[in-house]
């Protein structure tokens, strides 16, 4: 199996390289669309639509992401419900910038990306711009693997109304509906929205999902002026599944989860699980976007945006001292059993201004970008035997980041080359105070950064394609646990150096990539988790990671289609070092945690008529280790996974109906994807075979 899918790597699936249906964009997105192929960096463009509305059926963007190139992506439930993440190129989803239509997304303390809060996004978006390495200057935290920009789709010009409903393994099921009302009001204005709700048991025992999430988006046109106002957003309520399996258990039971396990008065055997130890949080994203067009050269983008986020996770916490909670003891007992939750109550607001000038032989970029970001940290807990402690507040802190940044692009055309330059100057304020002392949580600390970070590159026409080279450098801030855990952690530091080519030959389009990412002080996963399942990193001194990325999409008849990509790497420490109670033990030259060396897919694609469409996806993923030691028994083995896609369209008068089936990991493979260590490996399994059966039906 391994060896005939190897076989198939002389195809590749690089999005931007498959024909774009410029009817079914708007003409904003075809100019950006055609500014960002021409950039001499790694990139792809999806077309929502086209590339993944087939296996949309209830799955985070992660999970449907995950046979792009040198991306992996993980799920804590199982089935790609609830919290998912990913890794490009090896560096997990806080080295990601990712952007909502230019705003940031990652969250601005931990710097994470939790799409579990904004359920169902895909559904609301067209285009999703993925460009690999540091790429080039954009909003929010510096890119250290990737970035990504979802961009939202815009209203019909005609009224529609329509569904989308699934269902599917582990009780998993989708219900979203979505209308639009055309264009009216001398055909000015349009408006259009979405509701959904999804629920999954998951695969891990008691890994529920109860997901909500909304679009509203109006928009306003008229010559050169185009306004939108966006609100999206959701709610999610999951059971936690963060604790993971060790390697025995994993083997026996998988599916096993010790989360809210309550013990008995000897600690030996489990009695019964606490049935809210849950995650619950809500976050609400409001957008005003203002394009104005001046003249013939120069267009103005402006937004602003709003984002809001409440929530807490909650967990039963037994035989706990009253003193760990600032409380006395109580009835001559110095502990007892609690029920805990963690809140966080943040607002996220900012301007985001980009000038485009466009002329015969030159594109200029001039941005600004103001964020601010308050937080609110506090815990609370009451006791489950005695009524006479209610609620308790027993921590409190707050936090205050403040970020302007600003930038300058150029693309200069001469002859058959391109040159581009890109300078970014970005300045953080960080402050975090203690206003109530309480379970180590929070810290005193003020903090300033400066960064610089210039790019370069060049493009040369090469017929219908063209080879580019490009530097780029980049530093990036620590996040809060980074600065709690260790006062003396330092900022990311990174060299980018990127080559490539793309060319179209015939039916076959062809690109290559290579890459070398020399990094200083990166923050790499050491293999542990925090006490709510956010992994730990440290300082690994001088790093690198490099490599070659290939991909083909040819185009074999007008019935038959094969891509694919394939990544091979290598991702080490320099000088990496351990510090404990023994002192400094240093490790040397290691491979960097969860980065292998092989990341490949192959699509075989089959339309045996105009509305039948079959797909065959595959997946290699090859060794990587859970921490940066380099220990046998703490490997990842490889896996080999396929996924299995149809959808079959009819028309009935003016109804638009579509049957879709999505079967993951066909052959039933037993893999994991994603760990920690404590005492040894400790596994989050993932399903084996699985499906999601949907219907939509679009009326208009």
């Amino acid at each position: 199996m391994k060896g005939l899918f190897f076989l198939g790597l002389t195809a590749s699936s690089l999005s931007f390289a498959q024909t774009q249906n410029p009817d079914s964009l708007k003409a904003r997105e075809i100019e950006a669309v055609n500014f960002t192929k021409r950039l001499p960096v790694a990139k792809e463009i999806i077309n929502v639509q086209k590339d993944l509305d087939s296996r949309n059926l209830g799955q985070d963007l992660p999970i449907l992401l995950k046979n792009q190139t040198s991306i992996i992506s993980t799920s804590d439930a199982g089935n790609g419900v609830g919290y998912t993440g990913f890794r490009i190129r090896g560096v997990a989803g806080r080295g990601i910038n990712v952007m909502m239509n230019g705003v940031p997304f990652n969250d601005s303390e931990s710097q994470g990306t939790f799409f579990v809060n904004v359920p169902d996004l895909t559904s609301s978006a067209s285009q999703i711009v993925i460009q690999r390495g540091v790429g080039t200057s954009n909003n929010g935290v510096s890119a250290f693997g990737a970035s990504i920009n979802v961009i939202s789709k815009e209203p019909e010009d005609k009224f529609y109304f329509k569904t989308d409903d699934s269902y599917g393994s582990f009780n998993t099921y989708k219900y979203s509906a979505e209308i639009g009302s055309g264009k009216f009001w001398k055909d000015r204005l349009s408006v259009m929205g979405r509701y959904s709700t999804i629920h999954s048991d998951g695969y891990i025992d008691r890994a529920a999902s109860d997901l909500n999430s909304y679009n509203f988006t109006a928009l306003f046109e008229e010559e050169k002026t185009k306004l939108r106002l966006m609100a999206f957003g959701g709610k999610e309520k999951t059971y936690q599944a963060w604790n993971g399996v060790d390697r025995q258990t994993w083997e026996t039971n998988p599916k096993t989860n010790l989360s809210g396990a309550i013990y008995d008065a000897n600690w030996e055997n489990i009695v019964g699980f606490y049935d809210n130890e849950t995650d619950n949080y809500r976050q609400n994203h409001y957008q005003l976007l203002w394009e104005q067009g001046l003249n013939d050269n120069w267009n103005l983008e402006t937004t602003l945006h709003y984002t809001k986020g409440r929530g807490y996770y909650e967990n039963y916490k037994q035989g706990d001292p009253y003193a760990r909670y600032s409380l006395p003891d109580f009835n001559g007992n110095k502990s007892s059993d609690f029920i805990r939750k963690k809140w966080l109550n943040n607002d996220f607001y900012g301007v985001v201004s980009t000038l485009y000038g466009k002329f015969d032989y030159l594109d200029l970029n001039f941005g600004v970008v103001g964020n601010q970001y308050y937080g609110r940290h506090y815990g609370n807990v009451r006791d489950v035997f005695f009524a006479e402690i209610p609620q308790h507040e027993y921590y409190r802190n707050r936090s205050v980041k403040n970020e302007v940044a600003g930038f300058a692009k150029a693309l200069i055309k001469v002859n058959d080359f391109e040159f581009f330059g890109d300078l970014q100057l970005r300045n953080i304020d960080y402050d975090t105070k203690i206003l109530m002392e309480g379970d180590d949580e929070g810290a005193n600390l003020k903090k300033n950064w400066l960064f610089f970070n210039p790019k370069a590159g060049v493009n040369y026409k090469l017929g219908n394609g063209k080879v580019f080279i490009s530097y780029a450098h980049a530093q990036r801030e620590p996040n809060r646990d980074d600065l709690i855990s260790n006062n003396d952690v330092k900022s990311e530091s990174l060299h980018d150096v990127e080559a490539g080519i793309e060319k179209q030959f015939g039916p076959v389009a062809f690109t290559a990539n290579l890459y070398y990412m020399y990094y200083l002080n990166q923050l790499v996963l050491n293999g542990q988790i925090s006490n709510i399942g956010e992994f730990i990193r440290t300082n690994s001194g001088k790093s690198y990671r490099r490599g070659i990325e290939v991909g083909a999409l040819a185009k074999l008849s007008k019935q038959w289609e094969v891509s694919g990509n394939v990544s091979l790497s290598q991702n080490r420490n320099l000088d990496f070092r351990i510090e404990n109670e023994s002192g400094i033990n240093n490790l040397g030259n290691t491979e960097i945690s969860f980065s292998p060396n092989v990341i490949a897919n192959v699509s075989l694609k089959f339309n045996p008529t105009k509305n039948f469409h079959f797909a065959l996806m595959n997946q290699y993923v090859g060794k990587q280790y859970l921490d940066n030691t380099e220990t046998q028994s703490l490997l990842l083995k490889d896996y080999f996974l396929t996924d299995f896609n149809v959808q079959y369209d009819f028309k009935i008068s003016k109804h638009d109906v579509a049957l879709k089936l999505l079967v993951n990991n066909i052959f039933d493979q037993k893999y994991v994807n994603n760990g920690y260590v404590y005492n040894g490996p400790i596994y989050f399994a993932q399903a084996g075979t699985n499906f999601m059966f949907g219907i939509s039906w679009k009326i208009q």
